[in-house]
């Protein structure tokens, strides 16, 4: 499934990686684009997309509504 999410709190490449990390925690095999620049996310993943946004948030970067 490919979902994408705006996070206005990334402002860098270290919150970029800090992302990717989060999601590819809950599905190891997901492709993540995390572009700090447009503060969107791109993502191909087989995990659900409330997992995905928790492990966005739990991560200290919020996913808005």
């Amino acid at each position: 499934m490919k979902l994408q999410f705006k996070v206005p709190s990334m402002a860098c490449s270290a919150c970029a990686a800090a992302i990717t990390q989060a999601i590819q925690s809950v599905d190891a095999i997901a492709a993540v684009t995390a572009d700090p620049h447009t503060k969107q996310v791109a993502i191909e993943t087989t995990a659900s997309e409330a997992a995905i946004k928790v492990a966005i948030t739990e991560a200290g970067y919020p996913v808005p509504e």
